[in-house]
């Protein structure tokens, strides 16, 4: 996981306000990359591709991306010795009625918190 780096959650969010929602579009990319990267398998899913699927599906895509991978962060999460969130149904209920962004918000801290303990290792 050595390419994750820390975005600042507050700052994603104004600009995806601001932008009209064209920095969320940024940023869900950065998040697939980031999931990719810590899945350990970098070609996993195309961001671009989950972008794609999700508008041509009307979000239905997108439903069950976010349930993957919050069930992927819930994962590393244990693995890394911190506790499950529990979140893949709160994501999804979120991005249903319309809160993408809390989704977004809530998946980037898990990874901003996957990160920091990446950043923590020793490397021998």
């Amino acid at each position: 996981m050595s390419s994750l780096q820390s975005k600042n959650i507050v700052t994603c969010i104004i600009l995806s306000i601001v932008t009209c929602g064209f920095y969320s579009l940024y940023w869900l990319y950065c998040i697939v990359t980031d999931i990719n990267t810590i899945s350990e398998d970098p070609n996993a899913m195309s961001p671009v591709l989950v972008i794609i699927l999700s508008i041509v599906t009307c979000g239905l895509y997108f439903l069950y991306w976010v349930y993957k991978s919050g069930s992927l962060l819930d994962q590393k999460m244990v693995e890394t010795g911190r506790t499950a969130e529990s979140r893949p149904i709160l994501y999804v209920v979120l991005a249903f009625f319309g809160l993408s962004i809390v989704t977004y918000a809530l998946m980037q801290d898990t990874i901003n918190k996957l990160a920091e303990n990446d950043m923590n290792k020793p490397s021998f």
